[in-house]
């Protein structure tokens, strides 16, 4: 019987013997070549290692290899996630002071089927105020004013709706803008409601909202320097325009709920319009700076 690999040793004659001291190296021998088909037919170990095992380590081997060849790439620290920066208040804006002058409500008078006053070459004081009513907005809005018309075009608004639209505003004056029929042609008028007469007995109050043609009323002393202010301007550029304002019963200005005037042109009768609209520059300037000068007395008399 051949004598295999165990834990005792085989005598020459096949029998099992008591095992043998053995160096290290016969030891290693003889585990390899358990492992190991390779043997000689005497049962002794080749000592040579087995294709399956040499290509195990060799792959194993290059393995290791490829791994410490590999560059080590070096991790980049994270940034924190950024906080987002407070957002600053911001500053509200202050609210506009009830009495402060910011709207002039601007009132071409007619309109429509209503032509007002007419001149012999074709002239209607309905187109000759609406052109002007254009150019003083454009000055007006260049002191920082808000402007609205009354009417746009060749509509014919009533009396009570111009009222509204002016008494609708908030920190407003009126401007109604006429032509006359008569008067020296290139002078310009400023007019304002006169005041109750001293004589006349005081008017019980009523109870209820104040009377609808009354409006105007309460605001009498603020028109009359609004019609001053304009006027000084208008004499400085119209020679032969008064110096002060005029008084008349207007009643497009009668029921006005804020400081109202009306500004009248001389005149239809001219020969040619070419002379209005010569004027219309000048007007809107002067009705400009007159406002301006107007503006902080409207400040401190409206509460």
């Amino acid at each position: 019987m051949r004598c295999q690999f165990a834990p005792t040793t085989c005598d020459k004659q096949g029998k099992l013997g008591p095992r043998k001291k053995q160096g290290r190296w016969e030891i290693a021998s003889e585990i390899r070549g358990s492992f190991s088909p390779e043997r000689d037919d005497s049962g002794i170990l080749g000592g040579v290692p087995s294709a399956a095992n040499i290509l195990f380590l060799g792959i194993m081997l290059s393995g290791a290899l490829a791994l410490s060849a590999s560059p080590q790439i070096p991790q980049v620290p994270q940034a924190p996630p950024s906080t987002p920066a407070p957002q600053q208040p911001t500053a509200e804006q202050p609210p506009t002071p009830r009495n402060a002058l910011g709207v002039v409500v601007l009132d071409p008078a007619h309109g429509g089927a209503d032509t007002g006053a007419r001149g012999s070459p074709g002239i209607t004081e309905s187109d000759v105020v609406l052109s002007l009513a254009r150019l003083v907005r454009i000055s007006l809005e260049a002191q920082g004013l808000r402007v609205v018309l009354t009417r746009q075009a060749g509509e014919d608004p009533s009396f009570d709706d111009r009222a509204k639209l002016a008494n609708a505003q908030r920190g407003a004056i009126f401007i109604s803008l006429h032509v006359a029929s008569t008067g020296s042609p290139g002078t310009v008028r400023v007019y304002s409601l006169p005041q109750q007469a001293a004589a006349a007995p005081p008017t019980p109050p009523r109870p209820g909202p104040a009377r609808w043609d009354q409006a105007q009323q309460p605001y009498l002393d603020l028109s009359r320097n609004l019609a001053a202010t304009i006027q000084i301007q208008m004499a400085h550029r119209f020679p032969g325009s008064p110096d002060t304002p005029q008084a008349a019963a207007i009643r497009q200005l009668r029921t006005v709920a804020v400081p109202a005037v009306a500004i009248e042109i001389s005149s239809v009768s001219v020969p040619d319009r070419t002379l209005l609209d010569k004027m219309a520059p000048l007007i809107a300037d002067g009705a400009a700076r007159g406002v301006a000068d107007f503006r902080p007395i409207f400040e401190a008399g409206v509460k």
